[in-house]
Formats: C-alpha cells, sequence, structure tokens
C-alpha cells in the first residue's frame, strides 16, 4: 500500500493470502464467500466504522486497509488515528464506505490483524511503562507466531520497544546448546569470531562465564535468569565493556527491578508470545 512498507514484508502477498485462506480458495466448492453472495445484492453498499471497545495502542490499520482495497479498490477508507497512538475505550479508528460484499469478506481478516498488533503494541506500552527507566531499553525476542515476525516486531515497535534480532542471519546468539557442542563459553564465541560475525551475544547464567565470553570477543552479554542482585553483580564485572541485557521470565512485576540494576537492555518473549488480542469491533450501516 502506498505511504506504509515494512523492509522484508510482502504486504500484497501477505493480504492475497490471508484472503485466499479464508475464501478456502483451492479447495473444493471453495474460492467465494458462500454467505455474502447468497443474502447481499451485487451493487449493495456498507458504510462501517471500526472502533476500540478498549484503551489500546493502534497498530496495524494500513494492513487493515489493505484487506478492504484488495476487495474493492474504490473503497474509502479514512484512518481516524495514527499509528502508535493511544486511544480511549470507544475510539474510532477508520471510516469505511464501499461494495458490502467486500466489505464483510475482508472483515474477519481485517479485524484479526487490528486485534493482534494492538494486542501486541498495547502490552509493549505496559511493560515500558512498568519499566519506568528511559535509559533501559524493552526488546522483543524471536517468540513470534510463524509468518507474523514483520508485523509483531512493527507492533512492539508502535508500542515503544526495540526489535531484537529479526532471524537467525543478522547477529550470532550463543546459548547452553551451542556452549555444549563447542565444550565452553569462550570456545563457541572464538569460533562465531573466526567465522567472521560482527555482532556476538553470547547468554550467560553464571557470573564465572562472564570473563571467558569477554575475553572471546563477545559483543553483548545476556545475563540469563538473573535476580537483581546477581545482575548488578555481573555488570559490575563487565564495567561497561560490552553493553548487558536482561531476559528470562520478565513480567510486569519485575522489569523494574531488573531494569534498574543498570543493564542497558531488558528482552520479554510475552509481548510477541502472549499478548491478548485487543478488543475491536466493525459496525456496519447499509447506504
Amino acid at each position: 500500500m502506498e505511504g506504509w512498507s515494512l523492509p522484508g514484508f510482502d504486504l500484497d502477498r501477505f493480504v492475497r493470502e490471508t484472503l485466499a485462506e479464508d475464501l478456502g480458495e483451492g479447495l473444493p466448492g471453495g474460492g467465494r464467500d458462500v454467505t455474502s453472495e447468497s443474502v447481499i445484492p451485487a451493487d449493495a453498499r456498507f458504510s462501517g466504522v471500526m472502533d476500540s471497545r478498549d484503551a489500546i495502542v493502534v497498530a496495524g490499520l494500513p494492513i487493515a486497509e489493505a484487506f478492504f482495497r484488495a476487495l474493492d479498490p474504490a473503497m474509502t477508507v479514512e484512518r481516524l488515528v495514527d499509528e502508535g497512538a493511544e486511544v480511549e475505550a470507544g475510539a474510532n479508528l477508520i471510516c469505511l464506505e464501499g461494495n458490502a460484499r467486500a466489505m464483510l469478506t475482508a472483515e474477519r481478516s481485517a479485524l484479526n490483524i487490528v486485534q493482534h498488533l494492538s494486542g501486541v503494541a498495547t502490552l509493549t506500552r505496559e511493560y515500558v511503562r512498568a519499566m519506568d527507566n528511559p535509559r533501559c531499553v524493552l526488546l522483543d525476542t524471536r517468540k513470534t507466531i510463524p509468518g507474523l515476525r514483520h508485523l509483531e516486531k512493527y507492533a512492539v515497535r508502535m508500542g515503544g520497544g526495540r526489535n531484537h534480532r529479526m532471524g537467525l542471519w543478522d547477529a550470532a546468539m550463543i546459548k547452553d546448546n551451542h556452549v555444549l557442542v563447542a565444550g565452553s563459553v569462550g570456545e563457541a564465541v572464538r569460533r562465531a569470531v573466526a567465522a567472521g560475525v560482527r555482532e556476538i551475544i553470547c547468554e550467560v547464567d553464571r557470573i564465572e562465564q562472564i570473563e571467558p565470553a569477554l575475553a572471546g570477543g563477545a559483543t553483548r552479554l545476556l545475563l540469563d535468569n538473573m535476580e537483581p542482585e546477581t545482575l548488578r553483580e555481573a555488570i559490575t564485572l563487565v564495567a561497561g565493556r560490552v553493553p548487558t541485557e536482561a531476559s528470562g521470565g520478565i513480567n510486569l512485576q519485575t522489569i523494574k527491578a531488573k531494569a534498574a540494576t543498570g543493564v542497558d537492555y531488558v528482552s520479554v518473549g510475552r509481548l510477541t508470545q502472549s499478548a491478548p488480542a485487543a478488543d475491536i469491533g466493525l459496525d456496519f450501516t447499509p447506504l
């Protein structure tokens, strides 16, 4: 869609494949919205309003618009709020006017994506506020729904968080299983350095792993499942040589204490893995 894009994400393909799934394309008897075709006249027109029933952080409206325009390119769509805006319950998000069948066929796909992405953005904003620490950065993880990573990480940004790795390609992250094969933290990091990897994040869950990881050439330490007291000890040992990240089981009740230890980042998998959908509806009026 003109004016909105994400690097690495094909919006037209996503819309096409999502609608094809709902319409049952390729299945016996599929490829149509049997309810709308049998009940709604082909030339009928609707106006519609998408609104939030909760106080939310908005994300996904351009994608919703793309679903409607895919089925009725002439549809009038007016987005009433910006992406990343925080709105109160009852706020109108989008106004629509166009072909009634197209609107009804696209409705569920459009709502699904806005509900999910706004849920991710809203939960992210809750974590940023609970952290209450402008010098510490909230990160997401790779715990995303397959096929939705670019969108979910976009929603995290709308909520005020930042993105960790986009995938397996943009940084090395050495974890316990890599260490198990390499024989030690230091050796695992050295192998990544020797392979020419520029960004090497090394997970450590014990204080004694810190110096070998740094000596090997790690560019960031992921301090896993450490309590605040241990985090502070670890940060003192690192002494600013590389950025530090706290991770593992962090929730709204614990994030403030962990961020206050002096870590540079806090990563939370549940931002994308467990965010509840926002309550958003779409009401139509025949014209």
